[in-house]
C-alpha cells in the first residue's frame, strides 16, 4: 500500500498546488513560462498516477477487507456514474449549459466517481485510494469556488446543441467504459 500512497501523494499533491499554494504556482508560471510549467506539471502528474495505479494493483493482490458491501450498491454505482461521465464531458465541450451552471463539472465528476466507488468497495486500499480522491475533489472544488468569488469568471454562454452533444457523448462514454473498457483498464468487471 506504501507504493499506492506514494503515487497518490505525488499525483494529488501536484493537483493540490492551486488549493494550497496558488500564489507560488502563479510565480512559477511567470518564472518558467506557462508551457514549461504545464509540461513539468504534466510529467509529475503522469508519474504519480502511474505509481498510484501500479500500487493499487499490488494492493489488490493482498487485500485487507474492512467491510463487505452489499451487491445492490454496485447497481447504485452504475447509476451514479451516468451523471459523473456527463459532467466529465461537460468540462471539455464548449458552451454547454452544464458547465455554465456548475462551473467546475470535472471536480464534481471526481466527487461522484470517488464516492460511488467508496460505496462499492470495502478493501482498505480502496478506501484510501477513492477516499483520497474524494477529499481532494472537495478541497479543489471549494478552492475553485473561492477563486471564482474573488475573480468572477465571464458569463458562460451556453447553447442547446452543445448541451445535447455533452449528454450524448457522456452517455456513449459511460456505456463504452462501463460495459467494455472497465475490465480492460481496471481488471475488474463492473458487476463482478
Amino acid at each position: 500500500m506504501f507504493i499506492m500512497i506514494l503515487g497518490l501523494l505525488i499525483f494529488l499533491g501536484s493537483h493540490s498546488v492551486r488549493i494550497f499554494a496558488d500564489d507560488w504556482r502563479q510565480a512559477q508560471c511567470e518564472r518558467l513560462g506557462e508551457t514549461t510549467w504545464k509540461l513539468a506539471y504534466s510529467a509529475v502528474s503522469v508519474l504519480g498516477l502511474a505509481i498510484a495505479i501500479w500500487g493499487y494493483g499490488q494492493m489488490r493482490l493482498d487485500p485487507i477487507f474492512v467491510w463487505f458491501p452489499p451487491t445492490g450498491l454496485r447497481h447504485l454505482v452504475l447509476l451514479l456514474m451516468v451523471p459523473a461521465f456527463i459532467m466529465l464531458v461537460a468540462a471539455y465541450v464548449p458552451h454547454n449549459a452544464i458547465k455554465a451552471k456548475l462551473g467546475h463539472p470535472m471536480m464534481l465528476a471526481v466527487k461522484i466517481w470517488a464516492l460511488a466507488h467508496l460505496l462499492a468497495n470495502g478493501r482498505l486500499g480502496d478506501i484510501v485510494f477513492f477516499g483520497a480522491f474524494l477529499v481532494w475533489a472537495i478541497l479543489a472544488f471549494r478552492a475553485a469556488k473561492q477563486r471564482d468569488r474573488a475573480n468572477p469568471p465571464a458569463a458562460r454562454e451556453s447553447r442547446t446543441v452543445a448541451t445535447v452533444l455533452t449528454v450524448v457523448i457522456g452517455l456513449v462514454a459511460y456505456y463504452l467504459f462501463a460495459f467494455h473498457l472497465h475490465v480492460l483498464v481496471t481488471g475488474m468487471p463492473v458487476m463482478g
